[in-house]
Formats: structure tokens, sequence, C-alpha cells
């Protein structure tokens, strides 16, 4: 048996999603290699095989199950406390490859991770390094500082701290008047971003590179607005929400498009807004209709998120810390604008009537992102999607409604990623084992329709015994077969061993 057969049966019986836990437990063996990280990393696991992992000995093994999408995360809490570092720090550092869903983090193990007091017995990373890793994970929601504002433990409460406009003002008095000096002085340090006088003050020592953060989140004096118009760097006024609303009426007149744009939806426009509803640029036009719709920040934001991107934007999809209402999402699913049904469209809290009028509409982008965003979304739909956009079907594939079957038709699809998903059909009476693309080859070989006899010798060819050892189809035997040969190095023929 050559190495390059064995490492194609691993890998195949690895992902194969037919594999009891028994079998999958024994590529946590060293022995099995590249093919035991992959599948903890790759793909959902029994809890028995989860169990083995997290009490693995082999750092390895831990650090790839830490990195797993598939796996509900609050089985993963014990990695948030594990001996070593290195896996504490692949949990706060998330997927390898970000999927569009960011999934958050269960909050007992950001609790554990913000308040631990080491990072790990073997002493290579920090606790810091590891909270450095989490913050740019997208793992904390957005609402975690206002849940931390008041927990008993002062560290967290230091965390909310110095995520001050996410509190409300009566968090912020409560941490301002804290019984922990530390929370306290924090406190104090951070309340100055909503000090217009503070601000002022502070412009001069900040540096370049933070200048054009602070000047579009925090309150500014009308000092420092005059020099924003003195020295044309508008840009971040135009999106900073402390903006003052004469300055407002400036940032609509403005002769940049781009920064009418940017001021056209804002909830506290005043009678300027009408104006733009004339404007000669048509995107500021069409930005300025949609207004009168946009009564608040959360609304403001349900919108931001949507206008000027395109059909084939993958931006990741997060819960916002606050959502506009149903109600205020039900009217945009019901409006003229198309850019207002796009943004009813994103939203997947949205009534299954107005799902499958939205799934009609003439309107491509407002499809496509009901697709992505909507669990809902009919099967049929999440199919045109995907052929149509490729850019999307790294994301569609995760969905949980998108069609395996009734693909048939697409085989002969010039497209080779097309052909790949329909020659895994289980409908398909005749699966392409000679493609010429190797994709197409092994989703035909994993095909659960195929005679044991025909995988018997596709396990035996390279092209095909990947696509071979994963369908669902093979015999769990089999599957301990073909490990005693790659684990074992068992002399049984492959072909008969515990058959």
């Amino acid at each position: 048996m050559s190495d390059s057969l064995r490492e194609r049966w691993l890998r195949g019986i690895a992902f194969n999603a037919a594999a009891p836990a028994d079998v999958l437990i024994r590529l946590l063996d060293e022995a099995a290699g590249e093919a035991g990280l992959l599948m903890c990393e790759g793909r959902d696991l029994p809890d028995a095989v989860i169990d083995a992992a997290l009490r693995h000995p082999v750092e390895p093994i831990r650090r790839a199950l830490a990195r797993n999408l598939h796996v509900d995360p609050a089985r993963l809490a014990p990695l948030a406390s594990d001996p070593s570092g290195l896996v504490r720090a692949y949990l706060a550092g998330g997927i390898r490859l970000q999927p569009r869903w960011v999934r958050p983090l269960p909050h007992d193990i950001l609790v554990t991770f913000l308040t631990a007091q080491d990072g790990g017995a073997d002493g290579r990373v920090t606790e810091k390094d590891i909270v450095g890793e989490l913050w740019s994970s997208r793992q904390v929601p957005p609402s975690f500082p206002r849940h931390t504002a008041g927990h008993d433990h002062p560290a967290l409460r230091l965390y909310a701290a110095f995520q001050w406009q996410s509190l409300t003002a009566a968090q912020r008095n409560a941490l301002l008047d804290d019984l922990d000096p530390e929370v306290r002085k924090a406190a104090r340090e951070s309340s100055w971003v909503l000090d217009p006088e503070a601000v002022e003050a502070k412009l001069p020592s900040i540096g370049p590179r933070n200048t054009w953060f602070v000047l579009g989140t925090c309150a500014l004096s009308p000092a420092v607005v005059e020099q924003c118009f003195a020295d044309d760097e508008v840009h971040p006024l135009a999106r900073n929400r402390h903006t003052p609303t004469d300055a407002l009426a400036r940032l609509a007149r403005h002769p940049d498009a781009e920064i009418r744009r940017l001021v056209a939806t804002r909830p506290d426009l005043g009678p300027e807004a009408a104006e733009l509803r004339q404007d000669p640029d048509e995107d500021v036009r069409m930005r300025a209709r949609l207004q009168p719709s946009i009564r608040n920040w959360a609304e403001f934001q349900a919108v931001h998120r949507v206008v000027g991107h395109g059909l084939d934007c993958t931006c990741p999809i997060t819960k916002p810390a606050t959502e506009p209402s149903p109600d205020w999402y039900a009217t945009c699913a019901a409006s003229e604008e198309p850019m207002l049904r796009r943004v009813a469209a994103s939203w997947p809290g949205l009534p299954a009537e107005l799902v499958g009028t939205l799934a009609l509409d003439d309107d491509e982008e407002v499809r496509i992102r009901l697709a992505c965003h909507h669990p809902l979304a009919p099967p049929h739909l999440l199919l045109d999607v995907f052929v149509t956009r490729p850019a999307h079907r790294p994301h569609l594939l995760t969905l949980p409604a998108f069609p395996r079957t009734g693909t048939a038709h697409l085989i002969g699809h010039p497209d080779p990623e097309v052909r790949a998903l329909a020659a895994a059909d289980p409908t398909l009476t005749e699966p392409p084992l000679e493609d010429p693309d190797e994709a197409v080859r092994r989703a035909a070989a994993a095909n659960p329709t195929l005679t044991p006899e025909t995988l018997e010798t596709l396990l035996t060819d390279l092209r095909t015994a990947e696509g071979a050892a994963a369908n669902p189809s093979l015999p769990v035997p089999r599957m301990h077969a073909l490990l005693d040969h790659c684990l074992n190095g068992a002399t049984t023929p492959p072909s008969t061993a515990r058959r």
C-alpha cells in the first residue's frame, strides 16, 4: 500500500458522515497524522469523540478541536482553562477561516479568559496574549460589555469600563463610584471620550494613527469641529453620532458626494434630508429617500450594514448589540425601496410569510441576502444563488437547509464546483467517476448509491480513494479494516479484512 493511498483513506474516513465514534476515535492516534487533526477541526463530532479529544494527551489534537466551527462552543469550555496556553489561545482566536456567521463564545468561556491569572502551565503565552487573540476574533458579542458592567468579579467590570460608549448612563455612573480602585480609575480614564473639552485637550497627544478613530467616535467640541472643516478632514464627522446639528447641515451640502452619502441616512439629520432627495448624485438621492424610515441608531446601523454593498458582499454576519423592532423590519419588507427590502431580507427573524414574498422579489440582491441570512429561505433559492453567485458558495454549503438532492440536472454544468455538488446527489443514477476534475471525482466516489463492489475498486484508485473512504455506504467493519492497515500495518488484504 502506497503512502498516498494510506493518506487518502485516512482523510476519507475522517470525514465520512456515517463513521461511528469508535472509528473516529481511532483517528486520534498520532499514527493518523494530519487526518486526525483535520477531523478535529473540520467536522461535527459525536460526543464520545469530543470527550476523547478534550482530554487527549497530544496538544495538537486539543488545539485543532479548539478551532472547530461545527461543535457547540459550550462543549469546548474545558479548553479555556487547558494546561496549554496555546490551546487556550487557539480557542480565543477562533476559526482559522472565519465563517460569515460569526459565532460568539458563551459567557462562561469569556469570563474564564478575562479573569485568568496566567496563560497556562506551559508558559508559552500570557493571559494578556490570549485576551488579545479574543479581541481580534469577533467572538465577543457587542452586548457583552453591558452584561459585565455589574459583574461580581472586578476584572469583568474593568473590561466594561474600557468599553465606555457601549454602556448605559447608569452603568457608567456606577463604575465611576465602583468599590474597586482599579475599576474607578479605568472608568475615569475612559470617560473622556464623551467629554468634548477633554477630547479637545487630548487630541494633540493621541497621534495621527488614532486621531481618525477619535474624530469618528468621540464627543467633539465646536473648536475641534471647526478645525476638521478647516483641514478638510470631515469624513469622520459624517460617521460620528455625536456630530452637532449645525455641522451636519454643513456636511449635507459638502461638495464631496461621498460625504453627502454618509450623512444622508442619519436619523438626526434635519431639513437637509429633503434637499438631499434632490441631490445631483443618484446614490445620495437613494439614501436620502431611506432617511424618513430611519428613526434611531439601531435602524441606521441595520441600513448601514446593507447600503453600499453589492451582490457578492461576504461581510461577516453578526448579531448587533441592539436590534430594530420586528414591525420596522416588516415595514421594510413591504417598502417600494429595494434597499429597505434588502435590509429586511438580512434579518433572520423575518416571519415566514414575508420570507416567501421576498424569495420572489424582482431585486436579485434581495433574494441573495435572503438566501444567505434567513434560516427559512427556500432550498430552491439557496441552490439558485449557489449556481449563479460563486462568492457565496462556501457560506451556503454550511446552511442546514441547503439542498443535497434535486441537483442531478446540473451534472453537465461547465463549473466544476457545481458539478461536484451534483455528483454527490444520492438520486443520481450514474455518478461521474471519470470527470476530469478531481473534486468532482471525489464527490462522485462518495455518492452513497455506489455498490460495495464498485467502492472496492475505487478504494484502490488514487483518483477516487479518498471519496470512496468517505462514502457513507462503506460498511463500518470495512472502515476498521482500512484503519488497521493505515495505523497498525495489518497484513490481511485490505479487500477482505474485517468484512
